[in-house]
């Protein structure tokens, strides 16, 4: 069995994230207790008890971190190691802790900002983002170059076969809806985000994460990551420039799926809150297994399918 690991992104956190197993496991909690004395504040008290500040950018990245990091140490503790590793956007950094390309103090620090410049970058309304279901790839991108000649609009996640979301200037993607649904279009779903991220409008944050990612001592993966910014390993001296240009690039996260299972990959564990990414990994090969770990019953049908 080929095993790949892949952690969550933004727009997975939710209030109580992580408490059951916090709560049942030492490991989880010095995990917890770790992010907090990094970051300065109470990482339990931001992810169970409702509070403002788990839905802001530069909260919500640490936050999802933290909860997939101490998943992914609790599994190894029960003897799960994967062969492969991806996370989607913030996932990535995730990825990156587990194939200690850095530390998880440093991958804190690292996404907290990164959190800050994205929502420097695009303050809320100005952009809008939208999920463009059961439509062509070429058809989409054909059209979004069509509607930028009015204002900018891209393909910005490449979910699955039957979900690309697009983002861009509120103009560019009311534009790009438009005339998708003149080609006969019927299901687009605008999102709930802060901002158009995976976007050239997110230039200036990755100016900046590119200053800090300067500073940085990166290691050499010691697992395999498949980056979403090609769809493919990243290596150790690639990791800067691609971390840069994924904030304002597309995410391939269908052809990176397709990459690990051309590598052999054919199970999948989702690692962290929600189950977003399962979702597309069987609307992508309906052939592999895949599990999540977000809580008591999942890691409980983890290990039994794992182990059987």
């Amino acid at each position: 069995m080929s095993l790949a690991f892949v952690y969550s992104g933004q727009g997975a956190q939710y209030f109580g994230m992580g408490k059951e197993l916090y709560d049942n496991y030492e490991i989880v909690r010095s995990i917890f207790q770790q992010a907090s004395e990094v970051l300065g504040y109470d990482m339990a008290e931001l992810c169970f008890e409702e509070n403002d500040n788990l839905h802001l950018t530069e909260y919500t990245q640490p936050a999802i971190l933290t909860v997939s990091y101490a998943i992914d140490q609790l599994l190894a503790s029960e003897g799960i190691q994967p062969t492969h590793l991806a996370g989607l956007s913030l996932g990535e950094y995730t990825a990156l802790v587990k194939a200690n390309a850095f530390s998880f103090n440093e991958g804190l620090k690292l996404v907290a900002k990164r959190g800050k410049f994205m929502t420097e970058a695009a303050p809320t309304g100005t952009g809008k983002m939208v999920a463009v279901m059961n439509t062509d790839r070429e058809m989409i991108e054909d059209v979004c170059r069509q509607a930028s000649e009015t204002a900018y609009v891209a393909p910005a996640n490449y979910n699955m076969p039957t979900q690309i979301v697009i983002g861009g200037e509120v103009e560019g993607v009311d534009r790009a809806v438009a005339l998708l649904e003149e080609k006969g279009v019927r299901r687009m779903i605008p999102l709930q985000v802060s901002g158009p991220f995976h976007t050239a409008l997110l230039h200036p944050a990755a100016i900046k994460l590119a200053e800090l990612l300067k500073d940085l001592t990166i290691n050499e993966p010691t697992l395999p990551v498949i980056g979403n910014t090609m769809a493919d390993v990243m290596t150790g001296d690639q990791i800067p420039y691609l971390l840069e240009k994924q904030v304002e690039s597309a995410v391939k996260w269908e052809d990176a799926v397709q990459k690990m299972i051309s590598m052999g990959v054919d199970t999948f564990v989702e690692v962290g809150p929600g189950k977003t990414l399962s979702k597309f990994i069987k609307k992508i090969d309906k052939q592999v297994t895949v599990y999540n770990v977000e809580d008591l019953t999942s890691l409980q049908n983890t290990l039994e399918g794992l182990n059987a």
